[in-house]
């Protein structure tokens, strides 16, 4: 009985001794990715030419609380396993697109949060034979199919060349302290109490530290990653003729120390609420075409929606997609006084920080700062490692979020203007604008809260984009009037055509996207546009009424 307990003993302390010199994440990555490489290379048909492995790891917590009461309050932690294999060669591999086809082999598996090599090296082997045999399947249709199709119009290759990269900076971590953020979100949320015009009210406050780990077969070993740190303010009612309406502010900061003091954010949720009550008895704003200003915020969201998705990459070679500046490069398609940059190297801008910024991107290539249009003229795309024929290399903006594919996608877009004046002469450029058309206002777009836009070449090349706070701007001096149920639509070139004009001041979107790769972090900067013609249309009105009961303590 002792000789087995001195055994046990030994074996354990042998355990220990193993748990404490075990290997970093990026020492088991690397390891199983040169193991299932050489195996597969010797012995796969048809054997990859590249694999890489990412894992996003976060850590953080989010509270939600209602009229002074949590909601719901959940902290994290976890490393998502995101698996490329890539069999054929550069020039056709299993990724090619065909009539549209997005294909995915990744799907987000979960690894342990803990640095043990075994059980983190077995979840890699596994993935990787899965990918790998969908990959070879696919392969080997696509190559049966691409003999009687027609040839595509760009028939560049399906993956780039690139140089490796190689660099370890773990992200500081943001310390989160959960009963603070519990007692903060209670504190905040119980300000709609006394507004009984309200029916739902919410603040949530969320801390995510992000660590991202990428290997690959080209010798790329990186750690890198940031904190995303957030408040959310959102509210909604309900007007009498029974029209939805909600309002919101959000702050963004990398560190919780970066987001605002909370004499701020009770000045938030006081405006927030006092919209709502204000929006509740507006009138109804008919469908209209005019003249109209949006404000440096709502500009940057219709930037993003209306030409930012429409430069991303690997629309261009997507012969499903509509295309609408595919041949477009060297030719002027916005106004000669602007132009515009995604960078997302760029962490402030405007006096905030940029939700955008990131070191490397998710195919391991270094951010870089991309002028997309100079004085107007269309000068290149987002690129990822899917090249195009003019443009064989990416600039680092090949984006997903955990479990998708990457394609290119938006960082932090920049809108620069050479045609600017101060707010005050912009408003009487709207006016003078509203005078010479004849209409009886123009538009004020002060916030929206996001949009949508049709891409793909089987609908219309749409947008809509979806205000929250609208005002009616009469050129004869009358007080601005308040609105609701406006949405903005339009077609994107038509849309451009009308910029006039741009304040000297831009104002920060700071918001999430969600498309093909998943939801990512993005950031539009932007000053005020005039607009010399916008349509809109009137919201779709809900037929329910508001409750007829009174809320609760308001029964007299």
């Amino acid at each position: 009985m002792e000789r087995a307990l001195k055994a046990a003993v030994v074996t354990l302390a042998a355990s220990m001794l193993c748990l404490a010199q075990a290997p970093d994440l990026l020492s088991s990555l690397s390891a199983e990715l040169s193991r299932n490489y050489a195996v597969l290379k010797a012995q796969g048909d048809p054997p990859p030419y590249y694999i890489a492995y990412e894992v996003t790891e976060e850590q953080g917590c989010t509270v939600a609380a209602t009229l002074g009461a949590l909601q719901a309050s959940n902290c994290e932690h976890s490393r998502i396993l995101d698996v490329t294999v890539r069999v054929g060669s550069p020039q056709l591999d299993n990724y090619h697109r065909v009539a549209g086809e997005r294909p995915v082999f990744t799907s987000a598996a979960r690894l342990p949060i803990e640095d043990v090599p075994w059980p983190i090296r077995q979840t890699i082997w596994r993935e990787t034979d899965r990918v790998y045999r969908n990959a070879a399947e696919r392969l080997i249709k696509l190559k049966t199919s691409t003999q009687v199709r027609v040839a595509r119009e760009d028939d560049s290759p399906d993956f780039t060349n690139e140089k490796p990269y190689v660099f370890s900076a773990p992200p500081k971590r943001a310390s989160i302290q959960l009963a603070q953020l519990e007692e903060q979100a209670r504190r905040w949320s119980a300000l709609f109490v006394s507004r009984p015009a309200i029916l739902t009210s919410q603040v949530v406050i969320g801390i995510r530290n992000q660590t991202k780990y990428l290997v690959s077969t080209e010798g790329t070993r990186l750690v890198h990653g940031r904190t995303f740190s957030r408040i959310v303010i959102g509210a909604s009612t309900r007007a009498p003729d029974g029209m939805d309406l909600t309002t919101g502010e959000t702050f963004e900061a990398e560190d919780p120390s970066g987001l605002p003091a909370e004499k701020t954010v009770l000045s938030a949720i006081e405006r927030v609420a006092r919209q709502l009550e204000l929006l509740r008895a507006a009138p109804v704003a008919e469908p209209f075409v005019g003249p109209a200003i949006l404000s440096g915020r709502a500009a940057g969201v219709f930037f993003h929606e209306i030409f930012g998705h429409r430069v991303e990459g690997h629309r261009q070679k997507d012969e499903s997609e509509g295309q609408t500046f595919t041949k477009s490069v060297g030719q002027q398609v916005l106004p000669n006084f602007l132009s515009v940059v995604f960078d997302p190297t760029r962490r402030r801008a405007a006096g905030a920080e940029l939700n955008g910024f990131y070191l490397y991107d998710d195919e391991g290539i270094p951010a870089q700062k991309v002028t997309v249009v100079e004085a107007g003229v269309l000068k290149t795309f987002l690129m990822s490692r899917s090249p195009l024929q003019q443009f064989d290399r990416s600039n680092g903006h090949g984006r997903r979020q955990p479990g998708s594919e990457v394609v290119s996608r938006q960082s932090n877009m920049i809108i620069e203007s050479g045609k600017t004046v101060s707010d005050t002469a912009l408003r009487e450029m709207l006016k003078q604008e509203v005078r010479r058309q004849g209409k009886p206002y123009g538009l004020l777009f002060e916030q929206v809260t996001g949009g949508f836009t049709q891409t793909r070449r089987g609908g219309l090349q749409a947008f809509a984009v979806i205000p929250l706070v609208v005002y009616r701007v009469f050129p004869d001096g009358r007080p601005d009037e308040l609105v609701r149920g406006v949405e903005i639509v339009g077609t994107p070139l038509a849309s451009f055509a009308k910029i006039a004009a741009t304040s000297d001041r831009p104002e920060v979107f700071n918001g999430y996207c969600g498309a093909e790769s998943g939801t990512i972090p993005v950031s539009a900067v932007s000053p005020a546009l005039l607009v010399t013609e916008i349509e809109t249309q009137r919201k779709e009105q809900s037929t329910d009424r508001p409750p007829l009961l009174p809320p609760p303590g308001n029964e007299s």
